[in-house]
C-alpha cells in the first residue's frame, strides 16, 4: 500500500508512535509518506520505502497567524495526487483530520479512506475546550476508521463527544530490538556511582506531566539511599524542575539531559522509571523503559493501568501520593532481587503483548478494511 502520513514531528507520543509504524510498514514492503513541517524526530534516517514532505506554510502580510491547517490540507492533496496514495493515516485529530477532509473534498476522491489514530490530549485537553469540541466531532465523524490507544481513551472520546462509531483499540508499541537492558552500554558509569541508584524520567515537561513531583519523589528517596535522578527532555515545566531541585538540595544529584533521539540509552541506564502524571492515555515512555528491563512508578491514570501491571512489573499510586510513590520506589531499589524479578517481568509482558510484530499487522487490517469499503 501507499500511504500518507501525517503527525507532529516531535518527542511526543503521537509522533513517536507514528514515526515508528511508518518505519515498520517500510520495512514490510509498503510505501510510507510523512507529510509535515518537518521530518519526524525518530526517523532514523530514510530508508527505502520511506519519505517526506515537508510542509510550507505563507508569510504573507496578511496572515496574522500562519495558515498551518490549509497550507497541511495544500500539501496533502498534492502529495497524494503525485505519488497515488492509496490512504491517509492521521494521528492527532487536530489539525491532521481536518486538513486530511479538505485535502480529500479538494482533490474530489470521496473513495479515498482517512484513518484518525487519537493518542490523548487531541481528545483529554485541546479536544475537550468549548471552542475545539465540534471540530473533534467533525473530525471523527468525517473519519472513514477511527483508532485509539487504549481502551481508557476509546471510552473517554465515547463520553466526550458522544461519538456512536466504532474506534478500533490499537496500542502503541516499542521495538525490544532497540530498546532492551544492554543499551546504555558504559554510560551508566559515566552517570552514577557503583552504589548509587539510578532513577529516570522522560517526558517533554509540561504540566500534564507533572514533572516537579519528579522531583519532590526522587528527593523523599534520596534522603535514603545513594540515588541519582535523570530527566531526559525539555518543555514549559523544566525550570521550575531546576527551581525545585535547588529548593530541596538535590540540585547536585540530578541531571537535566536535552531531548535525543536516543532515549534508549537513558532509559537502560535506570533501576527505576517515574511517571506521576495527572493524565496519561497511555505512557509510551513507560512502555519504552519496562521494555528496557526497567520497573515502573507511575500514576494510576487513563491508558497506565493497560500498560503496568501494578505488583508485577512496577507500582501504581493515585495522582498526588507523593508518599505512596516514595514508598513504592523504596521497596523496589531497597530489595534488588526484587526489583530485578519486576524488570524480568517488565520486558517479558512487553515481548508478549506490545512487539511490531503483534501490533503493525492490526493497522495493516485496519487499512485494508478502509480499502475494502
Amino acid at each position: 500500500m501507499k500511504i500518507g502520513v501525517v503527525c507532529y514531528p516531535t518527542f511526543g507520543g503521537s509522533g513517536v508512535l507514528a514515526t515508528e509504524l511508518g518505519s515498520a510498514l517500510a520495512s514490510r514492503g509498503h510505501e510510507v509518506h510523512f507529510v509535515s513541517y518537518e521530518p519526524p524526530c525518530r526517523l532514523m534516517g530514510f530508508g527505502m520505502g520511506v519519505r517526506h514532505h515537508e510542509v510550507q506554510v505563507s508569510t504573507y502580510p496578511l496572515f496574522k497567524y500562519p495558515p498551518y491547517l490549509l497550507s497541511l490540507a495544500g500539501k496533502m492533496a498534492q502529495v497524494a495526487a503525485a505519488e497515488g496514495l492509496d490512504l491517509f493515516h492521521v494521528h492527532y485529530a487536530l489539525p491532521h483530520t481536518i486538513s486530511a477532509c479538505i485535502a480529500r473534498a479538494v482533490m474530489d476522491k470521496k473513495d479515498m479512506p482517512i484513518l484518525t489514530t487519537l493518542h490523548g490530549t487531541d481528545i483529554t485537553l485541546v479536544g475537550s475546550q468549548p471552542v475545539f469540541l465540534p471540530m473533534v466531532r467533525f473530525a471523527l465523524r468525517d473519519s472513514d476508521g477511527v483508532t485509539a490507544v487504549s481502551e481508557s481513551l476509546a471510552a473517554e472520546t465515547r463520553k466526550t463527544f458522544g461519538f456512536e462509531g466504532e474506534i478500533r483499540v490499537i496500542p502503541n508499541f516499542v521495538d525490544p530490538g532497540r530498546f532492551h537492558p544492554g543499551a546504555c552500554g558504559t554510560l551508566r558509569r559515566e552517570l552514577a556511582g557503583e552504589e548509587e541508584k539510578v532513577l529516570v524520567h522522560v517526558s517533554n515537561f509540561r504540566p500534564v506531566k507533572n514533572t516537579v513531583e519528579v522531583v519532590r519523589i526522587f528527593a523523599g528517596v534520596a534522603a535514603r539511599l545513594p540515588a541519582r535522578l535523570l530527566m531526559v527532555g525539555d518543555g514549559p515545566d523544566l525550570p521550575f524542575c531546576r527551581d525545585e531541585a535547588e529548593r530541596l538540595g538535590v540540585s547536585d544529584r540530578v541531571r537535566f539531559l536535552a531531548e535525543t533521539p536516543q532515549v534508549e540509552r537513558y532509559l537502560a541506564c535506570g533501576d527505576l522509571f517515574l511517571l506521576p502524571s495527572w493524565k496519561e492515555s497511555f505512557g509510551l515512555t513507560a512502555l519504552e523503559a519496562l521494555a528496557s528491563g526497567v520497573p515502573v512508578v507511575a500514576s494510576r491514570v487513563g491508558g497506565l493501568p493497560e500498560v503496568v501491571r501494578h505488583g508485577e512489573t512496577g507500582f501504581l499510586a493515585d495522582p498526588g501520593k507523593r508518599e505512596e510513590m516514595v514508598d513504592a520506589c523504596l521497596e523496589l531499589l531497597g530489595d534488588e532481587e526484587k526489583r530485578r524479578a519486576f524488570a524480568r517481568s517488565a520486558r517479558e509482558d512487553v515481548l508478549e503483548r506490545f512487539t511490531p510484530e503483534r501490533i503493525v499487522p492490526l493497522y495493516e487490517k485496519t487499512y485494508a478494511d478502509l480499502l475494502e469499503g
